[in-house]
């Protein structure tokens, strides 16, 4: 299927050859995330007990295992055959070697010492097994984001994304009025965020904050940083928001700001805003029942 995302990614591959076998995995992504089947595995949603939890929080998951199995290693089949050197030892990731349910629960969770941990007894690359990983989950948060949108709460004030958990991507300054949005890179969903706030600490002091504007980003964004905390969001003025498909490529188009922001000592936290606790049962057999704490 030929979308925007396909285009701009393709257009990235014409101005960037050497990013060609990661926008190929990314590619991948994509196109799986637009597939009706993830649709079925979205939970029923309902309001966390916790204020500051994420509609993902304590979900239940039922996945099809078999599915699931097909589509990591689909996805990691793409990558070691992407031509990326750290993506090469990815053969390695077996279906016999690396069970599918943890794969997507710690992905899912960006339970960083599992991957760390997991990458070294299969002898691969641990840079490239984290990245790639990181994908596995994006198909179903997706369809998370298409279901749920309108469940998140107006009143959400917290810097992660109120849907998944995960730190944003960007910020969007939408409008005439400059409306700010946070925008999450893996589930693609939206937020309202107060103008003057780090999304990480919660800084509001405007002496503590600052925007850089770097000479050659090759983008209409700027860097908003926290000298506090030390964290960056990139920010762009727009109309109207990504689509939520979009994001991902949108933040990947920009990775001049982040280079950037690192060369002036900035960083976006690792890991999760949120931890989930999660809990997958396979609707085939309930003997497959996995728990999925961080």
């Amino acid at each position: 299927m030929i979308t925007p995302s396909n285009d701009r990614l393709r257009d990235l591959g014409r101005e960037f050859p050497e990013w060609r076998p990661w926008l190929t995995i990314i590619e991948e992504v994509l196109g799986e995330a637009l597939g009706s089947r993830w649709e079925a595995f979205v939970p029923q949603s309902s309001p966390p007990a916790d204020s500051k939890a994420p509609l993902l929080a304590g979900a239940k998951l039922a996945l099809e295992i078999p599915a699931l199995a097909e589509w990591s290693k689909r996805l990691m089949r793409t990558a070691y055959r992407s031509g990326a050197p750290k993506m090469s030892t990815l053969n390695r990731a077996t279906p016999a070697r690396l069970n599918s349910v943890e794969l997507f629960k710690f992905s899912l969770c960006q339970n960083g010492t599992w991957l760390k941990e997991t990458a070294f007894v299969l002898g691969v690359d641990p840079d490239g097994f984290q990245a790639v990983a990181a994908l596995v989950p994006v198909p179903f948060l997706q369809a998370c984001s298409r279901r749920w949108q309108q469940s998140i709460r107006e009143s959400w004030s917290e810097g992660y994304c109120p849907m998944c958990g995960s730190w944003p991507a960007f910020a969007e300054a939408r409008g005439i009025e400059r409306s700010r949005y946070l925008r999450c890179g893996r589930c693609g969903a939206g937020w309202q965020s107060q103008c003057l706030s780090c999304p990480y600490c919660g800084m509001t002091d405007h002496e503590q904050l600052v925007s850089l504007v770097p000479e050659k980003s090759g983008t209409n964004g700027v860097i908003d940083a926290c000298k506090r905390c030390l964290g960056y969001v990139k920010t762009f003025t727009t109309l109207q928001g990504s689509a939520p498909d979009q994001v991902m490529v949108d933040d990947l188009a920009s990775v001049a700001l982040d280079i950037a922001s690192l060369e002036q000592g900035y960083r976006r936290p690792e890991g999760a805003g949120y931890a989930l606790d999660i809990e997958i049962v396979s609707p085939i057999s309930t003997e497959s029942r996995v728990s999925a704490t961080t």
